[in-house]
């Protein structure tokens, strides 16, 4: 009696899917150990990145320039501006003048 290969040795539709089902699987649990080695590696070098970061300080501020009459003129130009716009009131504008004017 002969041998009979039937669709010429290809495998059928169930064998198909069993193949896919098979490759998808390996394919899902590669990239979950992959995922979780490096989520491993990240925890273990968490607190080290933290011990040689270097600590933010905040640039000094600038240093206060000497009052000269321009400085003041300036000063004082701003806040007749205010005053005129209605944001100071007239005892603010006083106030403000005085100080600034020592």
């Amino acid at each position: 009696m002969p041998l009979r290969m039937g669709r010429g040795g290809r495998p059928g539709l169930l064998g198909t899917v069993a193949r896919t089902a098979v490759v998808a699987g390996t394919a899902t649990a590669t990239s979950n150990a992959v995922n979780n080695r490096a989520r491993r590696k990240s925890a273990e070098q968490q607190p080290q990145a933290e011990q040689q970061a270097p600590v933010y300080t905040p640039p000094p501020p600038p240093p206060q320039q000497p009052s000269g009459g321009n400085d003041v003129v300036a000063e004082l130009t701003k806040l007749s501006e205010l005053h005129q716009s209605g944001a100071l009131s007239d005892a603010e504008f006083a106030a403000a003048k005085a100080k600034l004017l020592g």
